[in-house]
């Protein structure tokens, strides 16, 4: 598990800018029960996450004009229940941190894993989302 001083900051660059931390299998699927669309961003210390994925999903949330119903996040290698439980529900994709994926009515409708994040723009990724929202939120 990561030490809590160097996840914190982390967290809190999503909880800042209105996701709702999953920190319990518990809170996992109370959202994901729930009808309507739930953002899921698996947030982790890699380079990448800080650099492209927390940004960009950020960046779409923003600048989305149809936007999910729920924002959610998970810290992989912290937020160990949560996350085994997030990852239940991605099945077939393996496990991928960070991954950022969005849910209508408990199923997952789009998914995009750290190799669709490495070597992109937080734009990209944006992007990328904003049509996924277009897509799947009211």
């Amino acid at each position: 598990m990561y030490p809590e001083e160097i996840v914190i900051p982390m967290k809190e660059e999503l909880t800042e800018n209105g996701f709702t931390e999953l920190l319990t299998a518990s809170d996992v699927e109370k959202v994901l029960n729930e009808k309507g669309t739930t953002l899921v961003m698996i947030n982790s210390v890699c380079g990448c996450s800080a650099g492209t994925a927390r940004p960009g999903t950020i960046m779409a949330v923003q600048s989305a004009g149809k936007k999910p119903d729920n924002l959610t996040t998970s810290f992989a290698g912290f937020d160990i229940e949560a996350v085994n439980k997030v990852r239940e529900h991605l099945l077939p994709y393996p496990p991928s941190s960070p991954a950022i994926a969005l849910f209508k009515d408990g199923k997952l409708v789009h998914m995009i894993e750290r190799h669709n994040i490495e070597g992109r723009s937080a734009r990209m990724i944006a992007d990328n989302l904003v049509s996924a929202f277009e897509m799947h939120c009211n």
